[in-house]
């Protein structure tokens, strides 16, 4: 494929496609491997919601759809555009320049377990920074934007706080609006909620739902099996690398088929 392929906004063509992707942490006896052949389709505009237990390779799956890992095997398109590479014109694939791969990434938003945000910042200023540093923003657009995307995160009243002065469930709003300051083609969300107390909770899903209606595509590691009900088009269920059970949720949470998966939902539930 060409170095600048044809823009598919508007198409059929998935959002993210995964093929046969591997992932093998260290080398000859020592080699983990995490990832085990997934294949995973995510059309533009829908959410799914990857569930499974702890170390069955979710946020590594994640994490390879925006390059913070390098997959061992298989390929990954966003938006019909091959991540991390490009073939030649005899088919061989060779690693794309770092410059090239951080632009990819620059359309995708990442929410972490834990917030990431700078503690020298206050909330505006940490919405602010990477559009001013990677897309070069003027700080006057940079701050309108800001302030938009904090109003709507339910923090127009935070802007000025540092993170120390917030709650779990703010700053985790924080880093949503930061994301979402790069105009991400793609949010991917690794158990944003998982770090926070219980009464915390609501406030994140609650922003996540508004991003759902608003038609942003989503891949949503999370063990909160309502949200997965409530708002997932389609749900992923993997074990020890694989994808074991997918569809919709209620096929897969309501009549499971695979032993695994029931043992997992009888577990969380």
């Amino acid at each position: 494929m060409s170095e600048t392929p044809t823009p598919t906004s508007g198409t059929h063509e998935p959002m993210v496609q995964v093929t046969g992707v591997h992932k093998v942490f260290g080398h000859g006896d020592d080699a983990v491997h995490v990832l085990r052949g997934v294949d995973l389709e995510v059309p533009r505009g829908s959410v799914t919601v990857v569930l499974g237990p702890s170390g069955s390779g979710k946020s590594t799956l994640l994490r390879c759809l925006n390059e913070l890992e390098q997959i061992t095997a298989g390929e990954v398109r966003i938006d019909g555009e091959l991540l991390g590479y490009r073939r030649d014109g005899q088919g061989v694939l060779h690693r794309l320049h770092p410059k090239k791969i951080a632009a990819q990434r620059s359309r995708i938003g990442m929410v972490f377990q834990r917030f990431h945000l700078f503690g020298h910042l206050t909330a505006l200023e940490n919405v602010m920074e990477a559009p001013v540093q990677v897309r070069g923003l003027t700080k006057a657009a940079a701050r309108e934007r800001a302030l938009d995307l904090l109003e709507r995160v339910g923090l127009a009243d935070r802007t000025d706080h540092y993170p120390a002065q917030l709650s779990g469930g703010q700053q985790q709003r924080v880093a949503i609006a930061r994301a979402l300051a790069m105009d991400p083609e793609l949010m991917l969300f690794d158990e944003p909620t998982s770090a926070l107390d219980p009464e915390l909770v609501g406030e994140v899903l609650a922003v996540m739902q508004d991003l759902a209606r608003s038609g942003m595509t989503m891949v949503v590691v999370t063990h909160e099996i309502g949200f997965a009900r409530e708002v997932a088009d389609h749900v992923v269920f993997m074990d020890d690398g694989v994808v074991v059970e997918q569809g919709a949720p209620a096929d897969v949470l309501d009549s499971p088929s695979e032993p695994r998966l029931r043992e997992f939902l009888a577990h969380v539930l």
